[in-house]
């Protein structure tokens, strides 16, 4: 009993963040705003704690995720409207030409990443650390934009991150990222769902 008391004083930190990642996922596959706010200091606290972990491609991409946030809350606020009055964006597809372009992006952001992790930094899985980072800068635009593939890659990310936290023994972590998984499925389906009304 005297470990969990020790061990839950030592993770708190980490359980909030992972408890505040159940909520923005929930917020995120009901397409409601509130999961940009949520998401806002979810992703201040993971800052601290990749830092901590030495997992520095991740905390640079908190920070990318904090900016990302309020641009993501304007758009699902206000959609592409002039006015600036709520008008919402849906849910759409992307097209090849945007997904050549991502990809492309995504594997420049990696070599890029693993270049950075490898010569500056003393991280111990560099080129894990920057294949789940390069993704996720992609996805994380795509979700602003509410661009339904943003699920298939999270699929990816989320199941790589599970085990790499995992082994960094960040439990609680890697417990968020395997529901992440499964949730991202979901998310999926859901917005198909959204996406096929939409256009009925």
């Amino acid at each position: 009993m005297g470990q969990i008391i020790q061990w839950l004083g030592h993770h708190y930190f980490e359980l909030i963040a992972a408890a505040l990642g159940f909520v923005a996922i929930f917020l995120q596959i009901k397409q409601h705003v509130c999961y940009w706010l949520v998401s806002i200091v979810m992703v201040s606290m993971y800052i601290y704690i990749y830092i901590d972990a030495r997992l520095y491609a991740d905390m640079s991409l908190q920070v990318y995720y904090l900016v990302v946030s309020f641009y993501g809350w304007y758009l699902w606020m206000f959609g592409e409207s002039k006015s600036h009055q709520p008008t919402g964006l849906g849910v759409s597809t992307s097209s090849r030409s945007l997904i050549a372009l991502l990809a492309g992006i995504s594997v420049l952001l990696f070599f890029l990443i693993s270049w950075i992790l490898t010569t500056f930094t003393d991280s111990d899985l560099p080129y894990w650390d920057a294949f789940t980072t390069a993704l996720s800068f992609v996805a994380t635009w795509m979700l602003a934009r509410k661009k339904i593939e943003n699920w298939l890659i999270w699929v990816v990310v989320d199941a790589v991150s599970s085990v790499i936290y995992l082994y960094k023994g960040l439990y609680p972590t890697a417990i968020l990222f395997v529901f992440l998984t499964v949730l991202a499925v979901v998310g999926y389906r859901n917005w198909q769902k959204d996406l096929r009304q939409d256009m009925a």
